[in-house]
Order: C-alpha cells, then structure tokens, then sequence
C-alpha cells in the first residue's frame, strides 16, 4: 500500500508534468521504492483530456532510459485530498490550483521547482520552443526528484 501519494501539475498535462511523472517513477523505481508511492500527473487546463505526452518530452524521456507512459487529465476535485503532495511547474499553476482549491483540501499545494538545489524554480512550459526546453526540463525535473525523494527521508 503506497504511504506517499504525489501528483504533478502543469497546464496542459502533456509535456511537463508527465516529464516529472515519468522522471519520479524511475527514481522510485531505481531505487527500489516504487511501492511506497503512488504518482500520477494532470494539468489545470482541459485543452489536453485523454492525449498522450508531447512527443518531444517523451523523445527527451527515451533518450535518457526513462519510460513514460500516460494520457492526459484534468485535476479534480478529489485530487486535493487524495494526494499528499500536488507539485506544480511554476506559478501560474500554483495559482490555478489555489483557485480550483475545495475547502478543506488537506494535499501540501508546492512549485516542484522549489526543490531544485541550483535554484531554477520555475520548470518552463517547453511547448512553442526548441528541444533544449525540453532537455532543461528533464534536467530540472531529475534534480527537483532526487531533492525531494531526499526531503522526504530517501536517498
């Protein structure tokens, strides 16, 4: 029974926090924890509902050995006390997440940016960029996991 329940958070649930999923599930599953945790991924917008992952990040997750596998959704309300830890990609979804917010949510709302220890706090939407977005993400997604993993008792 998983005892760590963690979503990741963008806005349209196809290129970053899928990126984040997949790059946590490999961690945990690296290290031989993958069943203390239950993750999954959604975005706050709906534009996304039932696609796959972008193909630039799940190229940029392949290329670097890390499986991803997952179709787009939408936060909801049951999120916010189903898990324990909504980490979103930068502000704008911190805020979109506080407005969507059910009274008496009990999930700890936090930029996963906010772990990173060079201090790249905003994870930036790589959607109408190049593929180096795309890297820097995978880049700042590792980091932010291992820091957090760390952060919650792991190496």
């Amino acid at each position: 029974m998983p005892t760590t329940k963690v979503l990741f958070v963008c806005l349209g649930n196809i290129c970053r926090s899928t990126m984040a999923e997949a790059v946590f599930n490999h961690a945990i599953e690296k290290r031989g924890i993958s069943t203390e945790f239950e993750v999954d991924s959604a975005g706050t917008g709906s534009y996304h509902i039932g696609s796959n992952p972008d193909a630039r990040s799940a190229e940029t997750c392949r290329k670097n050995g890390v499986p991803m596998k997952h179709k787009a959704r939408q936060v909801c309300t049951a999120d916010y006390t189903t898990y324990d830890h909504i980490l979103c990609m930068d502000e704008e979804n911190l805020r979109d997440l506080k407005d969507m917010a059910p009274k008496g949510y009990t999930a700890t709302l936090k930029m996963f940016g906010t772990y990173d220890p060079k201090g790249d706090r905003i994870i930036k939407d790589p959607y109408y960029g190049a593929q180096g977005g795309f890297d820097r993400n995978f880049a700042q997604c590792t980091r932010c996991t291992d820091a957090f993993l760390e952060s919650l008792g792991y190496e």
